[in-house]
């Protein structure tokens, strides 16, 4: 694989991203509008792994990452590029890159508007619409409907008591992601007969904090996940990624004042990512849009 590129009048060279200072990457992402603070991309570098853009002086041109999801599957995100990187295929050589590290893995990832053309092109089939809903929470909710079951937190460090529930509603084993993710979240549990069936995370992420993962068998309960952190949140600058536009939770989200912001398109390459079970679990929320 070609390790360099040369864009009409300049040349850019493929690095480890984690040989890039953490402040090249927030201000990169802060050049196309992405929320991402240091923080964000620091353990975003813990949980996978990728490459910048570079030219001869240092200065970053892009990026993309990859995020290792059991032994057979990746998501793919963070792939950046600057309008001038961009618009002289900088963005098709960087997936070539990241393609290549990902060998035989069945691939995920949330396109952006901009983006869908060029992995149509790259052999991805689209699946689903994500809606980023964000705004403030709001002081009071609205009604809830009848809690079936109990709601309690979980210490991190009673993690495997949800991740074979989580394995099944992604389809793959995320064990280590979500490990990366407890550290600094609040988790929350829905029991019924003693048993896990749901389960919530919240923590800080870019303009304020993003509910998710967010894992259930039914809207009532995800309903009761979102609420019991959205109750902590009054005020603050909320976001919870779905791929549920109607029904009872999409309109409990629209009731709470968090609109659609903005939509990415779920495509995936090798085996079909989303697989609904019946009465099974399913992801309500997104861990996010680089690790859905």
């Amino acid at each position: 694989m070609q390790r360099s590129v040369r864009l009409k009048s300049f040349e850019l060279v493929a690095r480890d991203i984690n040989d890039v200072d953490v402040d090249l990457l927030h201000a990169l992402s802060i050049s196309v509008r992405w929320p991402h603070r240091p923080k964000d991309w620091e353990l975003l570098r813990r949980v996978g792994r990728g490459i910048v853009a570079v030219d001869g002086i240092g200065r970053v041109f892009g990026s993309a990452m990859w995020f290792p999801q059991g032994d057979d599957f990746a998501t793919i995100g963070l792939v950046i590029t600057t309008p001038r990187a961009q618009a002289q295929g900088g963005g098709r050589w960087l997936m070539d890159q990241v393609l290549e590290q990902c060998g035989a893995r069945n691939l995920a990832l949330n396109a952006t508007h901009a983006a869908y053309p060029l992995y149509v092109s790259l052999g991805f089939t689209s699946e689903a619409i994500v809606n980023m809903r964000q705004e403030v929470a709001p002081q009071t909710l609205p009604p809830l409907p009848p809690l079936d079951g109990e709601l309690s937190e979980l210490p991190s460090d009673r993690l495997s008591e949800i991740t074979a529930l989580d394995a099944r509603a992604f389809g793959s084993d995320r064990s280590r992601v979500l490990a990366l993710l407890s550290a600094n979240a609040s988790i929350s549990v829905l029991s019924r007969g003693g048993k896990v069936v749901g389960y919530s995370m919240r923590r800080e992420f870019g303009r304020g904090f993003v509910i998710g993962p967010v894992v259930a068998r039914n809207d009532y309960d995800a309903v009761h996940l979102t609420a019991v952190h959205l109750k902590k949140l009054a005020g603050r600058f909320t976001r919870v990624d779905t791929r549920e536009r109607d029904g009872v939770f999409a309109e409990f989200l629209q009731q709470t004042g968090l609109d659609i912001a903005e939509t990415v398109t779920t495509m995936s390459k090798g085996r079909r990512f989303l697989n609904r079970e019946d009465n099974g679990p399913w992801v309500y929320g997104l861990a996010g849009h680089a690790l859905s």
